[in-house]
């Protein structure tokens, strides 16, 4: 049995990316970058859409650095209609049918974390249907109101956040992690 985990960094006001600001908002410090190998070292199988694997295939590619070459080395599962196999990025598989039915699947028979990586719509999907056990965000101390593009919360269910661990990375990027509860109706409203 997996336990499911949605991955994602963020700038300070809600955005998973910024136009004209490179990856990491070019703040990722050697403990963050340290981090990043450590946490790839362990078994997992990083899920994500086509749009993620288009982008990270392309990032982590091209650098040596140790979260991407932890990536690169680690199993992929891309849900797609739009991608044609054999993917480019190693160790990547393609899904086409429905993820939501493919991941409760693999949290029953898989032993490996399952993460997700970026994939805004698959998260939310994920979520919705109740199948995350971890939520895991790193925020980066910049604000990008102006140039900010992809909200990362905008279509959730209302969810509370049980904080079971927090951090602070090269004296300025924190990671916070949740256990989620998606909710009917917020606390204390009457049925």
């Amino acid at each position: 049995m997996s336990t499911l985990m949605v991955d994602y960094i963020i700038s300070l006001d809600g955005y998973g990316a910024a136009e004209g600001w490179p990856g990491f908002w070019g703040m990722e410090g050697p403990e963050y970058l340290d981090w990043l190998g450590e946490d790839g070292q362990q078994e997992i199988i990083h899920l994500m859409g086509a749009t993620t694997y288009r982008l990270m295939a392309e990032f982590a590619g091209q650098n040596d650095d140790p979260g991407s070459v932890a990536l690169n080395n680690a199993r992929k599962v891309v849900f797609s209609s739009t991608l044609i196999e054999p993917l480019s990025w190693p160790n990547s598989e393609l899904v086409r049918g429905d993820a939501i039915a493919a991941v409760r699947e693999m949290k029953d028979v898989e032993s490996a974390g399952l993460h997700t990586l970026g994939s805004l719509s698959l998260s939310r999907s994920l979520i919705a249907a109740g199948l995350v056990d971890r939520f895991r965000v790193v925020v980066f101390p910049v604000i990008t109101g102006k140039t900010g593009k992809e909200r990362i919360f905008d279509g959730y269910p209302d969810l509370s956040l049980e904080l079971v661990q927090s951090r602070t990375f090269d004296g300025q990027i924190q990671l916070l992690e949740y256990i989620p509860t998606v909710l009917d109706a917020p606390p204390g409203a009457g049925a």
